[in-house]
């Protein structure tokens, strides 16, 4: 057997073997990233159901204990103020939409901007509002949670 021949031939199947890698490798990393956009996309939508439904539990464990929930008013609500509002409604959501979505994953931080539209019935007043939303969702335990949300009026 000649020595040349079988290190040529390990050479071709290492280059082989990286060049599928280095193809390949992209194809991964994108597909991971649309499984978290997947899975972050999804606790929004929890979220936005929470809000119209609430739910202290839910909304516990959707949110982190460190929530910064800012309103497009200036009033900034913890995780607490934010929960308390939704069960004894005096922010209360009839309906919601979020329309013009977009989520941006960077490890165990996500963040995710839309438009919100809905009805309200705040203290038993009718009400529609339509504003422009930033959330910043951090993963926890394998659990992504929401971390920080500010709200600003569409110019």
């Amino acid at each position: 057997m000649n020595p040349f021949n079988s290190h040529w031939s390990l050479r071709c199947a290492q280059g082989v073997t990286l060049a599928a890698a280095l193809v390949t490798a992209p194809l991964v990393a994108h597909a991971q990233a649309s499984a978290e956009e997947q899975a972050v996309a999804s606790v929004v939508e929890k979220l936005r159901v929470a809000m119209v439904d609430p739910d202290q539990a839910t909304l516990t464990g959707l949110t982190s204990p460190l929530l910064s929930y800012g309103h497009s008013g200036g009033k900034v609500d913890t995780q607490a103020s934010f929960i308390g509002a939704l069960m004894d409604k005096s922010s209360d959501f009839v309906s919601i939409t979020f329309s013009d979505q977009t989520i941006s994953v960077s490890g165990n931080v996500a963040v995710v901007r839309h438009t919100l539209a809905g009805a309200t019935n705040d203290r038993g007043t009718p009400g529609n509002v339509t504003i422009k939303v930033l959330t910043v969702w951090q993963k926890d335990g394998g659990q992504w949670r929401l971390l920080a949300r500010q709200a600003v009026r569409p110019t």
